[in-house]
């Protein structure tokens, strides 16, 4: 789908705002730079974070978590954006390559009068390719990312994982098997690199360093949640004050997919494989 202007509006209110149950850290009390340090700076509590012909840079939490909620404030930059994804992200790619967990949100690049693109994915143990596991979904925004800071969260339990943007669900990935489901620690990481060969319309559009440097700024951190080596009475924080999502926040939930949803790779499956059978 498609958003139209017309439904350019505020989603309804969830009712229970996650990220407001857990403080604010600074960069410091809870990630280093991870590579690029020469493309990093931290001001007042903003980290600014860029990308050029030279290089993009990355940071990762101190600490690899088992559940959690993790959040940031993030600001896009606007313009010609097309190629580069700038990222906030759970991972164990380190500890496991080719064989790791990840669950992502990513900003993938854009040209002028188009916007920002949100991708969301969830891996596990190397597979993303949609069969079982992954099926990224892909949202676009009911505001413009490049004009102000906005909270975007990943709240990982054992039973789910829901996606928040200002503190309203926009995709919920339960935990139907340990096969696909990410139960291994990850730690926390966000970037911004060049990703030309897909990120822009499957790649139509590259990164053009005439404009740069593409800048990402983050603030408003947040991490809450059980480490890897916290004890077996550790709970990670709630969706609502009754557990999961209430019905106020699957109604929220429901009108952004209704109206800002770009691509579902679950739905798109499917009406392939409706075609395939109505033609056979």
């Amino acid at each position: 789908m498609i958003p139209s202007s017309s439904s350019a509006q505020n989603p309804p209110s969830p009712g229970y705002y996650p990220s407001s149950r857990i403080g604010t850290i600074g960069f410091d009390q809870g990630f280093k730079n991870l590579w690029g340090p020469q493309h990093q700076r931290l001001d007042q509590g903003t980290l600014t974070i860029w990308l050029d012909t030279s290089s993009g840079s990355g940071y990762k939490s101190l600490q690899p978590y088992q559940s959690g909620y993790f959040g940031a404030a993030i600001k896009l930059q606007p313009g010609y954006t097309a190629g580069v994804i700038t990222s906030f992200y759970l991972s164990n790619n380190e500890e496991h390559p080719g064989n790791h967990d990840e669950i992502d949100i990513e900003f993938l690049g854009t040209i002028p009068d188009k916007p920002y693109t949100l991708q969301t994915n969830v891996y596990v143990r190397g597979s993303g390719d949609g069969k079982i596991i992954g099926r990224e979904m892909k949202f676009h925004l009911w505001f413009d990312p490049t004009q102000d800071f906005h909270n975007y969260g990943i709240l990982w339990t054992p039973s789910e994982i829901i996606f928040f943007v200002d503190d309203v669900p926009i995709r919920r990935y339960p935990r139907k098997s340990d096969a696909t489901f990410p139960l291994r620690p990850m730690w926390v990481y966000g970037s911004i690199w060049d990703a030309s060969s897909w990120a822009t319309e499957d790649g139509k559009y590259k990164a053009d360093y005439r404009y740069q440097p593409f800048i990402g700024r983050y603030q408003n951190f947040k991490i809450g949640g059980c480490t890897a080596n916290a004890p077996a009475t550790c709970r990670p924080p709630s969706a609502s004050s009754s557990g999961g999502l209430s019905q106020q926040q699957y109604s929220a939930m429901e009108w952004v997919q209704r109206n800002y949803l770009a691509y579902n790779y679950c739905r798109i499956q499917r009406e392939i494989m409706l075609k395939h059978l109505s033609v056979n």
